[in-house]
């Protein structure tokens, strides 16, 4: 490829994964990562690493084009739960740090763009079963709301400049790399450190309210895909659907006590139990298949014991460290 790619929010779930998959894929050199603070020991001595405020756009300008960037993914935000919290500054970094990119982007400095959006788009008009592409999106919360105005900007920069953006509706997301940073969906990342380190799991979603999720590795792998995919495929410019499985609080804890039977559960729902329930139970992800031939891969056992296989060593190792 032309040019090299800047990773901006490096430290994230999503990018502290992301930049070394890309890192494989395309050498370590033609990766820049990035975020506000210093990233993990592996992203930043496997290859160049820039500490950067993406809401700087002086400095934002400098560093695309002392590295020669043509594109740009952009994870810097502020999660659900969080951005609640703190209103005025979850859509400051949500919204004004993608204009700064757009811009970019309309300039003709970068090529290409990637921007994620969220589940968070959709709200309690929306259908709860098989919510489709193009069902009523009405977000009750902060970050869903920046998620939807950015998905008209991305409609509105593709048609007036033919900005070339790509984009994915993230459904909750479960990995083992990161502990969890401020969404709904947490708590799914939480209960398997708590199911290590404790014999029981306070949760904050009530037993059975469903989310729709997906496995990190399916996550990134849909976010390569769609990236790679020829232009003339993409026919959605606002953000794809994409599907992995769905479940509520007592599936994914029945299927975790298989591993560890003295592990309990008791709820205790509070705000974050509200955003969910506003949210769709289940994804109809169509066009993504059709278009760029998305196919998930990971069902909740087959996430359930991947993680817990990668995280025993890790607290093994603690526990031998004590």
């Amino acid at each position: 490829m032309e040019g090299n790619i800047l990773v901006i929010g490096s430290s994230g779930q999503i990018g502290s994964e992301l930049v070394m998959e890309l890192r494989k894929s395309y050498g370590n050199n033609k990766v820049i990562a990035s975020d506000i603070t210093n990233s993990s020991y592996e992203i930043m001595n496997s290859g160049p690493f820039v500490i950067l405020d993406v809401l700087n756009k002086k400095d934002l300008y400098t560093i695309v084009k002392n590295y020669q960037v043509s594109e740009i993914y952009l994870l810097a935000a502020i999660l659900s739960a969080n951005a609640e919290k703190n209103i005025k500054y979850g859509w400051e970094l949500n919204m004004n740090s993608y204009f700064n990119i757009l811009e970019l982007a309309k300039e003709r400095i970068i090529k290409k763009v990637f921007w994620p959006s969220s589940i968070a788009v959709f709200g309690p008009n929306s259908p709860k079963k098989n919510t489709g592409q193009y069902a009523i999106m009405n977000p009750t919360t902060v970050y869903g709301i920046s998620k939807l105005a950015g998905e008209n900007w991305n409609e509105y920069y593709y048609r007036k400049f033919k900005v070339d953006i790509r984009s994915i509706r993230y459904p909750g997301l479960i990995g083992w790399k990161s502990k969890a940073g401020g969404g709904t969906t947490d708590y799914a990342v939480d209960i398997f450190h708590q199911a290590f380190t404790s014999e029981k799991f306070n949760c904050f979603l009530s037993h059975n309210t469903e989310i729709p999720m997906m496995y990190m590795k399916d996550a990134i792998r849909a976010t390569l895909e769609l990236m790679s995919a020829n232009y003339n495929d993409i026919n959605i410019r606002s953000s794809y659907n994409i599907s992995g499985f769905s479940f509520c609080p007592n599936d994914i804890y029945s299927e975790i006590k298989k591993y560890f039977p003295k592990f309990e559960i008791c709820y205790a729902p509070d705000f974050r139990d509200d955003i969910a329930k506003t949210w769709p139970d289940t994804i109809d992800d169509s066009e993504a298949k059709l278009d760029w031939k998305w196919k998930t891969e990971y069902g909740l056992k087959e996430t359930v014991k991947e993680i817990i296989c990668n995280l025993k060593p890790i607290y093994k190792t603690i526990d031998n460290e004590k």
